[in-house]
């Protein structure tokens, strides 16, 4: 007969005990599950960082926002990008309740950002258009001449109607 201590005795009981302890840790782990928040709001400071290194090199670099507006130096870049998080956060902080989804929170906080970016680069290329004699601005004088220009033309063709 064999012995019930020996490898193969254990290994014959193991099947029967195995599934009420599969079906215990299933159980256990659904009721952690259902227990289990997602919240996306707020980001964490390491997203906020995140999102402020990525508006200073947007800010700072060539790209699609800089050919028409101009870049900005690092260090004006960084301040400009800690204004526009911060003011984005607060925003967004400030429609946020209980009742609402983070992912609508976290959409305003993204169109918030886009927005203020935005208004920051086009207010600092309408101050150095302004304040710099003409081919002197950092900003693309041809594409703010285009559209200029294209203001003019239009407003004299309806001159002339």
């Amino acid at each position: 007969m064999a012995d019930p201590e020996s490898p193969a005795a254990k290994d014959s009981a193991a099947p029967t005990t195995e599934p009420h302890h599969t079906q215990t840790q299933v159980d256990d782990t659904a009721a952690k599950l259902s227990n289990l928040t997602f919240k996306i709001w707020p980001p964490t400071q390491r997203t906020r960082d995140a999102v402020l290194n990525r508006l200073v090199e947007t800010l700072s670099s060539e790209s699609v926002l800089s050919k028409r507006y101009g870049t900005i130096p690092k260090e004006e870049a960084s301040a400009a990008a800690k204004l526009i998080e911060e003011e984005a956060f607060s925003v967004a902080g400030a429609s946020f309740s209980t009742d609402e989804d983070g992912i609508e929170i976290l959409q305003m906080y993204s169109k918030e950002i886009s927005k203020r970016m935005l208004d920051t680069v086009k207010a600092r290329a309408a101050a150095a258009t302004d304040s710099t004699p003409s081919g002197s601005a950092e900003v693309d004088s041809n594409n703010v001449g285009t559209a200029v220009g294209e203001e003019d033309s239009s407003s004299s063709v309806k001159a002339d109607d």
